[in-house]
């Protein structure tokens, strides 16, 4: 590759390899989040098994369980929030394509351990936000590193005094919040937008449809209109943060955190992975 002939940082000479990286250029990568418990990096091997999956699908070479691996080792004792980025690598041409001979790169960061719900449901507004996602079946589900839609969508919630933001598609359905996946109670099923066009395929929300299908339980992905969303009576949000955090507020419309919720709530801060 023709390299620059020269180049700057905030007006300083730089010479780095990463100024090459197609992540930064492009946002060409992935990433996982993860939560670090007792040394132990929880639901490890569907982070890994998404991370392959994002891989796979973008073409990367990247052995992504060893790269969990890796990071599990390096991480050390206690508790965290990790975050494992994968990236195409340094660009061996210019312009948009990949080579096919780039190396793939895996950055990790330790965070420090978040703030835990206890027991009690705590207070959790949300709103349906005007920003919408693109629907796009090459993309949907995977957690690449291109995140501006939900960047400027999180940016509608600033002073709004709400938790998280729920988004539609492009297309009117509801997609998923702007950091978390949406679950809908109806009656006795667990109704959840579907990723195949849009949105995260969350960890923690395969963990919920994993552990609802155990419990006997109904649970459908399915196309879902804001609508749906007003109407609810129950409904709570997912991420490996938080797991099931049941949503109080709509608007001006209270919530109640219904027995199936708090049931669901409890068994998956109970599971070890």
């Amino acid at each position: 590759m023709s390299e620059p002939v020269w180049s700057w940082l905030d007006g300083a000479p730089l010479q780095a390899d990463w100024m090459l990286d197609r992540g930064l250029h492009y946002g060409d990568g992935l990433f996982e989040t993860m939560l670090l418990q007792r040394g132990r990096l929880r639901f490890a091997a569907l982070h890994a098994a998404r991370l392959a999956e994002g891989c796979k699908r973008l073409h990367i070479h990247c052995d992504a369980a060893a790269a969990i691996e890796q990071a599990q080792q390096l991480l050390g004792d206690g508790d965290a929030m990790v975050k494992l980025i994968v990236t195409r690598g340094v660009a061996t041409e210019r312009g948009y394509a990949p080579s096919g001979n780039e190396r793939a790169r895996v950055l990790l960061l330790r965070y420090a351990a978040p703030t835990i719900d206890g027991p009690g449901v705590p207070d959790t507004a949300i709103a349906l936000l005007q920003a919408q996602l693109g629907e796009n079946p090459l993309l949907a589900g995977l957690k690449h590193l291109n995140r501006l839609e939900l960047v400027m969508a999180r940016a509608q919630l600033q002073g709004s005094g709400c938790f998280e933001g729920i988004l539609c598609s492009s297309t009117g359905n509801l997609a998923c919040g702007t950091m978390s996946n949406l679950f809908i109670v109806d009656n006795d099923r667990l109704l959840t937008p579907r990723v195949d066009r849009c949105g995260i395929a969350g960890v923690m929300r395969a963990v919920v449809l994993r552990e609802a299908q155990q419990m006997g339980l109904t649970a459908q992905e399915c196309d879902m209109p804001a609508a749906a969303l007003q109407q609810a009576e129950q409904a709570f949000i997912t991420n490996v943060r938080v797991g099931i955090r049941p949503i109080t507020r709509i608007g001006n419309r209270a919530l109640q955190a219904g027995q199936l919720t708090l049931q669901l709530r409890q068994r998956v801060a109970d599971l070890e992975a």
